[in-house]
């Protein structure tokens, strides 16, 4: 079998760039147990799109979640992705628990309900991913104070790149607070008309993200460790993307995009000063 790190490495490097970028720039002897946690976070993250249908999806959430509970060390064995989680998390001494209830967050993930407040996305956030900045941060060997302002950016950002494949599944993570706040409709969302109620939402969320990471920009001298830095990079590219939907011909049914160049250079120039580019 495939070395799991192996696996890992490739697993991220193909689904993740920009993390996979951001960790080679950790120190080496850390940089296989962050990939382990991004592959994943990457496994869980497709459970929608592998499963499509919610009972498959179950099974699957309900798998890893026995897996990190210690319930099934035969068959995470011959996963390599479950082997090099589960060695990352006894050498590093983080605990199962948390990776458990990232699981049980991304059950919204399989189901058509709607995303309904501010709060409910904010805890959707700090659950999924919330815990992998704060595991990265660990692993790093700091504390993870600022976890949750890079994880409310994060997600935020997601939430309007992944607008279209959303609105194509009728799934709706955008909170119907922030639609009902600013007249928009469900409806219009699923038909993939930008309406100006709809910009009006988007712009309110992309806002939001923007403070998160203007926080932790201002605040990243005393927020996080010089070693914690990698586990922060991957977010380098979300101001010029968030930046990019500000224009007037921005479609939010078509997300704008950063070619792959440029995001390896916004994460090395994020390496060498942070406040660049999140103050």
């Amino acid at each position: 079998m495939q070395d799991p790190f192996t696996h890992c490495t490739a697993l991220v490097r193909e689904g993740d760039r920009d993390r996979y970028l951001a960790t080679l720039l950790a120190p080496a002897e850390h940089r296989n147990a962050l990939l382990a946690l991004y592959a994943f976070d990457l496994e869980i993250e497709r459970v929608r799109d592998i499963a499509r249908e919610p009972m498959p999806g179950e099974i699957r959430l309900q798998w890893w979640r026995e897996v990190l509970l210690g319930e099934r060390s035969g068959e995470a064995a011959a996963n390599p992705v479950a082997a090099a989680l589960l060695q990352t998390l006894s050498h590093y001494g983080l605990p199962n628990e948390r990776l458990a209830e990232l699981v049980e967050a991304h059950r919204f993930d399989i189901y058509d309900e709607p995303m309904r407040s501010l709060a409910e996305l904010n805890a959707y956030a700090a659950k999924t991913a919330g815990a992998i900045f704060g595991s990265a941060v660990q692993i790093l060997g700091s504390s993870a104070t600022a976890s949750d302002e890079a994880a409310q950016a994060q997600t935020l950002a997601s939430v309007l790149m992944r607008l279209p494949r959303h609105a194509a599944r009728r799934q709706l993570f955008l909170p119907l607070e922030v639609l009902h706040q600013y007249g928009a409709k469900a409806e219009d969302i699923f038909a993939m008309q930008a309406t100006p109620e709809l910009r009006a939402a988007l712009a309110e969320l992309r806002l939001r993200a923007r403070r998160h990471l203007t926080q932790i920009g201002a605040k990243s001298a005393e927020l996080i460790a010089t070693r914690a830095w990698p586990a922060f990079l991957s977010l380098a590219p979300l101001r010029s993307l968030l930046l990019k939907m500000e224009r007037i011909d921005y479609d939010p049914f078509q997300p704008p995009w950063v070619q792959p160049w440029r995001r390896q250079w916004q994460i090395w120039r994020a390496a060498r000063n942070p406040q660049r580019l999140f103050s």
